[in-house]
C-alpha cells in the first residue's frame, strides 16, 4: 500500500499513468525525491484523496483513506477536461489526417461521423456531472439537503462509455483496408488507451465518489433527524438518560458505532447473551427498538459525536 512517507516518485516508477492522476490532483512536476507528505503539503492538495485514488488505480487496499468530496470532485472535473479538451480532440485530427492519407471514400467519413457522435455522448455525460450531480453533492455538502435527487438516481444507470468506441475500433481494424498507415496505427492506439482511462475514471467514480456520497447523505439524514427530535424530546431524554447505567450508556454507544452483538460483545468483553439483555433491557426503558433510534438518543444526549456515527445506522 502506498503510504504518505513513500517518495512520490516511487508511485509513478510502479505505475508510470499515475502521472496523470498528479497532474488532475495539482501536484506540480520537478518534485524530485519529495514525499507524498512533502509534495502535497508543498501544492496544497488533499493527502488522503490523493493516495486513495493512487492505490485503488493500482490494486492496493485503499479503505484507510478518507476521501474529500470537494477534492475528489475537482479531480474528476479534471479529468473530464482531460477527456473531452485534449484527449478526444487529439484522436479525431488523428483520424481525419489518416482518412487524408488514404483513398477518401464514404466509409472513411462515416466512421468520422460515428467518433464524432461517440463524443458529443460522451460530452453530454460529463456536462450532466459538472452542472448536475456535482452541484447537488456541493448543495448537500454546503448543509441543504435537495429534493427530489440522491447520488443512488445517478449511480443505478452509471457505466463505463466505452462500449462503441471499441465497436469504431473494431470496425477500423477489420474493415477499413489500407495498409503502411502510421497514423491510423497511433489513432487507434490513442483509442484503446483512451478506452482504458475511461474504464479507470468509471471505476473511481462508483468506487470513491459515489460511496462518498451516499455517505455523506446518511449523515445528513441523521443530523435532519437530531435536529427534529431535538424540538420535542429534550425533557423527556434528560429524564430517560437519568435512568441508563453507565454499561448500557456503553452499548447504546457501540450500536450508534454500527458494532453487531458480537462484536460488542468482544468490545466490552461480555458474553453475547449479556449484551443481548443488555439491548432488550434498554429498549424497554427507552421504548426505543431500533438501532437508528437508539443513535439518536444517543447524539441527542451527548453520548457519542456525530461525527463517529456509522452513516449505515
Amino acid at each position: 500500500m502506498f503510504t504518505a512517507d513513500d517518495k512520490l516518485r516511487h508511485l509513478i516508477e510502479e505505475n508510470p499513468q499515475l502521472l496523470g492522476v498528479m497532474t488532475r490532483f495539482g501536484l506540480s512536476f520537478g518534485f524530485g525525491d519529495k514525499t507524498v507528505r512533502k509534495a502535497c503539503a508543498d501544492d496544497d492538495v488533499d493527502r488522503e484523496s490523493f493516495l486513495a485514488v493512487c492505490n485503488f488505480l493500482c490494486h492496493k487496499d485503499y479503505s484507510r483513506y478518507k476521501i474529500s468530496l470537494p477534492t475528489i470532485m475537482s479531480y474528476l472535473g479534471k479529468a473530464h477536461a482531460h477527456f473531452l479538451e485534449f484527449l478526444l480532440p487529439s484522436i479525431r485530427r488523428k483520424l481525419i489526417e489518416a482518412i487524408n492519407c488514404s483513398d477518401i471514400n464514404d466509409i472513411a467519413f462515416l466512421l468520422l461521423r460515428f467518433f464524432d457522435d461517440y463524443v458529443a455522448e460522451v460530452n453530454s455525460h460529463m456536462q450532466h456531472e459538472n452542472d448536475e450531480v456535482f452541484s447537488y453533492v456541493k448543495r448537500l455538502s454546503a448543509g441543504e439537503i435537495p429534493v427530489g435527487f440522491r447520488i443512488s438516481d445517478y449511480s443505478l444507470n452509471h457505466v463505463s462509455m466505452t462500449d462503441k468506441l471499441n465497436e469504431l475500433k473494431d470496425v477500423f481494424i477489420q474493415h477499413y483496408h489500407v495498409k503502411d498507415n502510421e497514423i491510423l496505427t497511433s489513432a487507434l492506439i490513442d483509442i484503446i488507451h483512451c478506452g482504458d482511462e475511461l474504464n479507470r475514471h468509471c471505476e473511481i467514480e462508483n468506487e470513491l465518489f459515489i460511496p462518498a456520497v451516499e455517505e455523506l447523505e446518511q449523515v445528513m439524514k441523521i443530523q435532519s433527524k437530531v435536529g427534529t427530535a431535538k424540538g420535542c424530546a429534550k425533557d423527556v431524554n434528560k429524564g430517560l438518560i437519568g435512568v441508563m447505567t453507565e454499561r448500557e450508556k456503553d452499548i447504546i454507544r457501540c450500536v450508534a458505532k454500527g458494532m453487531a452483538n458480537k462484536e460488542i460483545a468482544s468490545y466490552l468483553c461480555l458474553s453475547i447473551h449479556t449484551v443481548t439483555t443488555y439491548r432488550r433491557n434498554i429498549s424497554a426503558k427507552l421504548e426505543i427498538h431500533s438501532a437508528a433510534g437508539l443513535t439518536i438518543f444517543a447524539i441527542l444526549n451527548n453520548l457519542i459525536n456525530i461525527r463517529d456515527v456509522n452513516p449505515k445506522v
